[in-house]
Order: structure tokens, then sequence, then C-alpha cells
């Protein structure tokens, strides 16, 4: 019997034209569950069923896993999130050109080369043409911008400190150049998608040069569109984007009079070279800004995600423990003359639970192996912990290193 607002399997499967097998499969392995199961174990789909059947066939045409898949989409669709969860996917899809226009252009290369006679180096061929490389690039391009994305908003929308972060950073960053006609040399190492400038667009100095960089070349890109959008599609001069990796950061000794690292040193392989760099590039009386966690930074949340599951870690390594405010000063003394902390004074009161359950979503840990094929159950239990609003402590701040 058909019953109003639901799609039986049947009907469901040939209008997202796929095999009734196919939504049995999905329903076993908790990619797409029916909303409607009858006594009879008859299963109905909703409009919102459909509209998640459309971001995993979109997530799979654009070459993702089904287990991939399964971690991306396990949120419900909701008819106010299609919107933004349709742009994202054209974003996707765009950034898939762009990697299969660089393939061309190295095919087309490699073919010139042959007509000449000249060598071709095969293994850089295989590298650039390689699909798997290609796809793996574009999920972890995903994963950070959606990632970072969450994380920025989680802070914006519940901050005590009204300030903002990213203004805070860039008050601190003395942007101006009083006592110089010179224009201001500024480096950013781990750029990310440019959030830091977008964010404080009306207050950047006109005498500035700024290069942003990131050691991914995704992030790099998306962070160059940004720019030139927040800039009505022109080129905006006073910026220079470059993949540059800061253990060896390609430019001459004494180039910059700033250099900003927010949240980045962490991710450091060797802190004598990476500081030996930075100190190298930068200007006598130069100064290195970079920003870190202490050991009580959001420590409600992890400690929520625990509750549900106490096999859940929200990060395979504590950050603050490898560059942290408790350390940092250590680190960083031996490669500058003098180095000085300042706390942001801030902390979160979330009132909705769907922003506290994306945000434990977006973490680097093994959550959502628990998650997963659990997700009502996660969050009604988030719902049953914030129904008053849920406290969470930001321990967070900036070394400034002169040298």
């Amino acid at each position: 019997m058909k019953k109003e607002g639901y799609y039986s399997s049947g009907s469901f499967a040939a209008k997202a034209h796929v095999t009734k097998k196919t939504l049995r499969y999905y329903d076993e392995h908790g990619f797409l569950k029916p909303s409607l199961v009858n006594e009879n174990g008859a299963r109905f789909y909703t409009e919102q069923d459909f509209q998640k059947m459309q971001q995993i066939q979109m997530l799979k045409y654009l070459g993702f896993s089904l287990e991939d898949i399964r971690e991306m989409t396990m949120k419900e669709a909701k008819d106010e999130s299609l919107v933004p969860t349709l742009r994202f996917q054209t974003e996707l899809l765009e950034e898939r050109i762009e990697q299969m226009k660089l393939v061309r252009e190295g095919l087309l290369q490699t073919t010139e080369l042959l007509q000449k006679g000249e060598a071709v180096d095969w293994g850089k061929l295989m590298e650039a043409t390689s699909v798997t490389s290609l796809e793996q690039s574009l999920k972890q391009q995903y994963l950070n911008s959606s990632n970072i994305g969450t994380r920025i908003s989680l802070h914006a929308k519940y901050a005590a400190n009204k300030q903002g972060w990213f203004p805070w950073i860039f008050e601190q960053c003395e942007l101006e150049h009083k006592r110089s006609k010179s224009v201001m040399q500024v480096l950013e190492i781990g750029c990310g998608n440019g959030s830091f400038w977008l964010e404080n667009w009306d207050k950047i100095p006109e005498k500035i040069s700024v290069t942003l960089s990131d050691q991914s070349e995704g992030m790099l890109r998306e962070a160059k569109k940004a720019l030139l959008s927040k800039n009505a599609g022109k080129a905006d001069k006073r910026f220079t984007f470059d993949v540059i990796d800061f253990h060896e950061i390609p430019r001459e000794d004494a180039k910059y009079d700033l250099v900003i690292a927010n949240h980045v040193l962490f991710y450091a392989k060797d802190f004598e070279k990476a500081l030996s760099e930075i100190r190298r590039v930068l200007k006598p009386g130069g100064r290195l800004i970079c920003s870190t966690y202490g050991t009580a930074h959001m420590k409600e949340i992890s400690e929520l995600a625990t509750q549900f599951d106490d096999r859940i870690v929200l990060a395979a390594q504590n950050l603050y423990e490898i560059f942290g405010k408790e350390n940092g000063a250590k680190i960083l003394n031996p490669y500058f003359d003098r180095v000085t902390w300042r706390q942001y004074e801030d902390h979160l009161l979330v009132t909705d639970a769907e922003d506290l359950v994306d945000y434990i979503i977006s973490c680097h840990g093994n959550q959502n192996r628990y998650i997963v094929n659990d997700y009502k159950a996660f969050r009604q239990f988030v719902e049953g912990k914030q129904r008053k609003g849920f406290y969470v402590t930001k321990d967070a701040g900036l070394f400034v290193a002169t040298k």
C-alpha cells in the first residue's frame, strides 16, 4: 500500500536510476537506510533520502570509494542544507576538471617531446597523470576544506570574544609599516583556504606584499580563487601564491618583515630545519607570529565524544604536545632573540547540537569509525547533553618570536 510522501523501494530505485539490489546493499552497509520499514519488511523512502542518494552518486562519480562516501554522507539530508551541499559538489567537480586539465597538459607536453626526439621523464609523467593520486588529492582537499570550514564556523558562531580569532591575530601582526616607506614583505606558511586574509580584507594595508604558501596545491588554488572572488574577479597585486614546504623556503636571506604560521608549526617534521629556514628568510628585527593551543583547549568536546564511546579519540596525537602553549617557548628560544606569549581570551557556549556533531565529525581522529553506523543515536546523545547550552574552554594564543 502506497504511503503519502513515501516512495516504495521499486519507485525510489527507478527515480534514482539504481537497482533494488543496490538499495539493499546501501541499507545493509549503512550508506542509505530507508526512512520507513513497515511490519511486512517493505522499505519506503522520502525526498530527503533522494537528496542523500544524489550526494552518494555524485561522490562516486568524482572517484571516492564507498567507504569514504559513507563517512562523507553520514549526516541526514535536510532541505536547508541542500543548497550548500550542491554548491560544494560543484566546487569538487570544478576541482576535478582542473586536475584533469593538468593531466591533459602533461600528456601534450610529453607528446611534443617525443615528436622532437627529446628524452621523456616517464616516472614524472606517471606521477602527474596518476588517477589514483588525483583521487587521493581530491579526497584530501575535500577533507581539509570542509573540516577547516566546520571548525572555523563553530568558533565564529559561538565565541564569547566578539573580536574573533583572525581579527585578533591580524591585530597582533601590526601590519602597518609605521617606521618605513618600503613595502612590508609578509610570508604566510600553511595559508589553507585564505580565510585569514578574507576575514581581514578591509584592514589589509595598500603598502604590503604577501606571499600565501601551502604544501597543498589544491588548497592554494582554493585560496587564490577565494581572494580573486573577493576582489571582484581581479587579481590583487598585493598577493602572490606559491607551493612551499616550510622546511625549505625557496627565498633569499632576510627577505621578509613578518612570517605568519597560524596553527602550523605542530606539523613540522624537523623543528631545526623549519625554524632555521624561517629565521633565515626574516630580516633583522623581523618577527614570526605562530599560533597554537594549550592543554585545556576544547577539552569538553573530547570528553563528550568519549562519553558516547570510550574508544573515540578525536586526535591521533594532541598537537599541543608537539608545539603548544606549554612547550612552544622552549622550542623557539634557540632560534630567536626574544619570544613572548599572548593569550586569546575566549570560550564557546554552543546552543545547537548539530553544530557540535559537525565539529566532532570534522576532527582528525577515529570518531567516524564509531559514529557512522550509529549517527542518529550519537546526535540524540549530543542533544541530551547540550539542552541548556554546552560550555567549551578555549585555550589558545600565539608566540611572537623576534629575530
